[in-house]
């Protein structure tokens, strides 16, 4: 399970990743996929690379160009978050459905496909 100290971002990326055929994308792809500046994904992955979630490496076709790969250690982790987290998310948004200022936006948000 993801700590409580760790983030919804860490695990937007570490989901990002997971659905990559290969588990990897390129950093400036995981930036975008993460909503974060190309500063803060850099940190980012350097504190998961460091707990031994993700893996870096060059391109071989551009060398100029970092691709970030999910372990095996960062995939069991996200399979082991991903019920807490889509648990919390279904609590959350039927929360928001109980407000008149949100009802119509979580009605919406559920009817999405995953």
């Amino acid at each position: 399970m993801l700590p409580a100290n760790r983030s919804v971002v860490e695990f937007t990326v570490l989901d990002a990743l997971s659905r990559q055929g290969e588990h990897r994308m390129r950093m400036q792809q995981l930036a975008r996929a993460a909503a974060l500046s190309s500063s803060a994904t850099t940190r980012l992955v350097t504190r998961l690379e460091n707990r031994g979630l993700l893996g870096r490496f060059l391109c071989v076709d551009d060398r100029r160009g970092i691709y970030t790969e999910l372990t095996a250690a960062g995939l069991a982790l996200l399979t082991e978050a991903r019920p807490i987290h889509d648990r919390v998310l279904a609590e959350s948004l039927a929360r928001a459905e109980q407000l008149p200022e949100l009802e119509g936006l979580a009605a919406t948000l559920q009817e999405q496909p995953a």
